[in-house]
């Protein structure tokens, strides 16, 4: 079954209800040694293109994945990429923010992780996660620091979209292309993820009782993502709702999001100049007077 990307993708303007995007769909896949296969091809395909995006030096790529807890983010994160180069690569983890960054304007802390051209920045969670968390918990505006005028519930997340839209716009313009990705998860299987988290002693570590008495308020967030979704998915940097109940049929529509978005960059090797044509004749003549010496 080949992927489309643009079935997964959120339009411009789109209003969301989370109740019409499926969490699970036809597996991609008809056994675990075609799922392989696919998702190896996939990775090694991500990898060539890798080395290509950093000759070039063009651009720069920001994936940005949210979700619930036990969707999937760092399986699909370690698997897709797996065949990436680290030295193009860097991973960036946002917890609650420190004293510092609450000093600072709520998209301060992830300007200073942002990816070098010719790189891959991976944000697992990100600066939405001040529309999302915050929004479910407005107490948490509390400790922000926010000055009476911007502390308004009615405007503070129609203006923090606008802020979000305006910024990913600013980066487009100057070369980063933004994927953001959106694993739904439903409300049944993060209830068997968890159970499987507290039989499984490996993975005993992942769980606590916060999961819990976040998972309290599963329609909340489900709301803060429609709101979130629907208000800062662009034609530039747009945002893809991917079925994850099927934890590998996960991993392959994100790995073709990706590819997909990279080729559309239609990146090529740098052409050497008369100048460098010369240096690299001037080098060649060198190694082969070597190899008769």
């Amino acid at each position: 079954m080949k992927i489309k990307s643009e079935k997964f993708q959120v339009k411009t303007g789109e209003k969301v209800n989370l109740k019409k995007w499926p969490t699970l769909v036809s597996p991609i896949y008809h056994s675990k040694e075609e799922y392989h296969e696919l998702l190896g091809e996939q990775v090694r395909e991500l990898s060539t293109l890798q080395q290509l995006h950093f000759a070039s030096n063009r651009y720069a790529v920001l994936l940005i994945f949210q979700a619930m807890d036990a969707a999937g983010k760092d399986s699909v994160i370690r698997h897709v990429m797996s065949g990436v180069n680290p030295q193009g690569c860097q991973v960036f983890s946002f917890k609650h923010p420190s004293a510092t960054e609450l000093e600072h304007d709520f998209l301060w802390r992830s300007s200073q992780s942002l990816p070098e051209r010719g790189r891959i920045g991976i944000f697992n969670r990100s600066y939405y996660e001040e529309v999302l968390i915050v929004r479910v918990h407005p107490e948490i505006l509390l400790g922000q620091g926010l000055p009476d005028s911007v502390n308004n519930e009615k405007l503070v997340w129609e203006n923090r979209y606008r802020s979000i839209v305006d910024w990913e716009n600013h980066l487009y313009r100057n070369g980063t292309r933004i994927i953001k990705i959106f694993l739904h998860l439903s409300e049944e299987e993060q209830r068997k993820r968890f159970l499987d988290r507290i039989d499984d002693p490996e993975k005993n570590w992942k769980f606590s009782l916060a999961d819990i008495e976040e998972r309290k308020y599963w329609k909340q967030y489900m709301h803060a993502y429609e709101f979130c979704l629907s208000a800062t998915s662009t034609k530039i940097a747009p945002w893809y709702v991917v079925p994850a109940d099927d934890k590998e049929n996960a991993r392959l529509i994100v790995s073709r999001i990706i590819l997909d978005t990279f080729h559309a960059l239609k990146i090529s090797y740098p052409e050497a100049d008369e100048k460098r044509k010369h240096e690299l004749q001037t080098i060649r003549q060198l190694l082969m007077k070597e190899s008769v010496g």
